[in-house]
């Protein structure tokens, strides 16, 4: 094990993201549409509901977890807190901005930034979260060496 590996083991590993929505429904809709996720797990408590989303293939790294029984949030536009997805090209950001645009769902229309920030558009989901979808950041296709 890499020196590096033996101090990850110490410290703790993000393994999920916890959403209470008004609109578990659309909400799931929203990221299988947009993102490419799948429901991994779902389950009832009563009147509870939640569901497990991931992207394929990523089942035991990072899930979205959605409950109902939550409010709509309401941020403003300028507001950066989101949750960020890569995606392949600027042309894919583009054809997202188009289609979020005629949702209604469009929040930051398309713009490029300097290194790490790359080519970016910013989405509401139906709970009201951001979601941003960029290329050219570090962590996604596109990235420059810098």
């Amino acid at each position: 094990m890499s020196e590096h590996q033996q101090t990850c083991v110490h410290f703790p590993r993000i393994t999920h993201i916890a959403m209470h929505v008004e609109d578990i429904d659309a909400t799931i809709d929203f990221y299988s549409s947009y993102c490419g996720m799948v429901i991994t797990h779902s389950r009832e408590s009563g009147e509870q509901r939640i569901v497990w989303m991931a992207e394929p293939g990523r089942e035991r790294d990072l899930i979205i977890v959605m409950m109902n029984g939550g409010r709509n949030l309401n941020l403003p536009d300028d507001d950066y807190r989101h949750i960020g997805f890569a995606v392949a090209s600027k042309q894919a950001v583009d054809a997202i901005s188009e289609r979020a645009r005629a949702n209604g769902q469009l929040v930051w229309e398309p713009r490029q930034e300097p290194y790490p920030v790359g080519y970016y558009c910013g989405l509401k989901d139906p709970n009201g979260n951001y979601v941003e979808f960029s290329y050219g950041q570090p962590l996604g296709p596109g990235a420059a060496e810098e």
